[in-house]
């Protein structure tokens, strides 16, 4: 990224704003909340408000429902995975390697161990370079 371009961190990248789902709530409710934000993940946070990893749509889908679970009696702590989170003030570069290495297409930002957004892939769209986007597609869905 070149000096003084204005995205620098994964601050810069994120969507603001985002909604923990408990980690004792249902998946039925996941999914209600999932539709009514228009979101295909939400962050698991416990009693603490801290983050317990994240739920997808396509979890509650292949992990639960096609499995024969009843999602009303499952929970998103059942279904929690992945605690890879990046913090605000980590650069672009560092953002990106962090997806890449685990290859997610959705970060939480942390900031004083609270979650304070997300990045997804249209938020890089939106806000990268398109040939370091280009880079980026290339290396998480060639694996």
């Amino acid at each position: 990224m070149t000096s003084g371009h204005p995205h620098n961190t994964a601050r810069d990248l994120m969507n603001p704003g985002v909604e923990c789902i408990a980690a004792h709530e249902t998946l039925d409710r996941a999914a209600q909340m999932m539709r009514d934000m228009g979101v295909g993940a939400l962050p698991v946070c416990g009693p603490d408000d801290r983050l317990k990893g994240i739920i997808t749509d396509r979890d509650i889908v292949v992990k639960c429902i096609a499995q024969g679970h009843d999602p009303s009696r499952m929970t998103a702590s059942d279904l929690a995975t992945g605690l890879v989170w990046v913090a605000a003030d980590a650069t672009v570069e560092e953002t990106l390697a962090r997806m890449e290495e685990n290859q997610i297409r959705r970060l939480p930002v942390i900031e004083q161990h609270r979650i304070i957004g997300m990045i997804s892939e249209a938020d890089l769209a939106r806000h990268l370079p398109d040939d370091q986007l280009a880079a980026f597609c290339h290396r998480i869905y060639a694996s």
